[in-house]
């Protein structure tokens, strides 16, 4: 640092301070210059993004027996983690078969320990994951896949929110415009009438799908966005190694809650395999490669179009549900989608760019604006 500026070593920006804003910041200029390689693997997050969330709801309806789960929630999530962890300690071993004669070795003990401590961080949001996790699994007790699909949208407000005040990211006001009419399309797809009856817990089931919904959009919003900031500020670090602790400390958090599970009904609810079918392990597949997916987003793309990409799968959802299950697809949820697709395009579009002052300058990114605005409209 001199005289107040610091250089990024991501993309050699001038920086005026070590701060979350100039982590942000920095990392939008980085992205203003990447190669069509890197685009094209953008659109394919996107794509895969799109289809893996739309199975998601749906795998997970197709997994319950008589409106009920016949397996532990937890168990599909501590699979899921140890399937990423498998997955992450292969894709080391390639990358460490690959590396250029001079660089630092990915498996040596000396690179290990000091990434472990570097990105310690990265326990928060694999604790935060393991909670909405298991959420996943309630809301669907409540609401059918499409529904949950709309529900988890509203996540995208929220980590807006958290954006701005963790990593100090700026929105225009056509881009807060256009929140508000993302919010008011799931509004209008929500008009129908809740599901009568009660819950467990012996509250209406109103009030308890309230509560769930509003800790299923608040918890994974905080863990997206705190994994988006963890990730980012090691970028230097491997994307496998940083993976191999996220899963990590997720697959440890899930056994805990295993072991909580054998406390409280027994030891006979320690099989982890007990009540597990075809559905089961196609959902397990299908969340580890969503989660897998998801890091790349929070790497290298951004926390905003991970979620609005995963708003193009609720369309999916949505008519997949209604052929599969016979779900209708009303006319709220028709206009409901019109308007989330509006959304969209207004929140990409090179109108909504964003001016950044930095040193006495005033900056215009529309060029990072630019690619994901054609990226939406290609999918749109």
């Amino acid at each position: 640092m001199k005289n107040g500026i610091m250089e990024c070593s991501v993309c050699h920006s001038k920086l005026v301070s070590p701060s979350a804003k100039t982590i942000s910041r920095a990392y939008d200029r980085h992205k203003s210059r990447i190669s069509s390689k890197q685009r094209a693997l953008n659109v394919f997050l996107v794509v895969g993004d799109c289809v893996l969330v739309g199975f998601q709801p749906i795998l997970v309806y197709m997994s319950k027996v008589d409106g009920k789960f016949n397996f532990s929630p937890i168990s599909v999530n501590f699979l899921t983690e140890i399937t990423k962890v498998f997955f992450a300690i292969v894709m080391l071993l390639l990358q460490a078969r690959h590396q250029k004669v001079g660089e630092k070795p990915l498996l040596s003990i000396s690179t290990f320990v000091q990434a472990a401590r570097n990105n310690v961080l990265l326990a928060v949001p694999a604790l935060l994951y393991a909670i909405n996790n298991y959420l996943k699994f309630i809301m669907q007790l409540y609401f059918n896949p499409a529904t949950v699909k709309m529900l988890s949208n509203l996540k995208v407000l929220v980590i807006a929110l958290l954006l701005k005040v963790i990593m100090k990211r700026r929105f225009s006001i056509i881009q807060w415009e256009a929140l508000a009419l993302l919010l008011i399309g799931i509004s209008v797809n929500q008009l129908r009438s809740l599901p009568e009856g009660t819950t467990a817990l012996g509250l209406p089931v109103t009030m308890g799908a309230y509560i769930y919904t509003l800790i299923f959009v608040t918890v994974p919003s905080l863990a997206s966005v705190y994994n988006e900031y963890a990730l980012k500020s090691q970028y230097d670090t491997s994307i496998y190694l940083q993976n191999l602790f996220l899963y990590g400390y997720g697959a440890i958090f899930n056994f805990l809650g295993i072991l909580g599970t054998v406390v409280v009904k027994g030891p006979s609810s320690f099989d982890i395999l007990q009540g597990h079918s075809k559905a089961t392990m196609l959902l397990i597949a299908n969340n580890a490669a969503q989660g897998i997916l998801s890091s790349f987003f929070f790497k290298y793309a951004d926390t905003i179009l991970k979620k609005y990409s995963s708003t193009v799968a609720t369309i999916f959802t949505g008519i997949a549900s209604a052929v599969l299950f016979g779900h209708t697809l009303t006319m709220n949820f028709v206009i409901g989608i019109s308007i989330v697709f509006i959304s969209m395009h207004q929140f990409f579009s090179p109108l909504s760019k964003v001016k950044d002052e930095q040193n006495g300058v005033l900056e215009l990114h529309d060029v990072h604006d630019k690619q994901r605005y054609l990226l939406i409209s290609l999918l749109i």
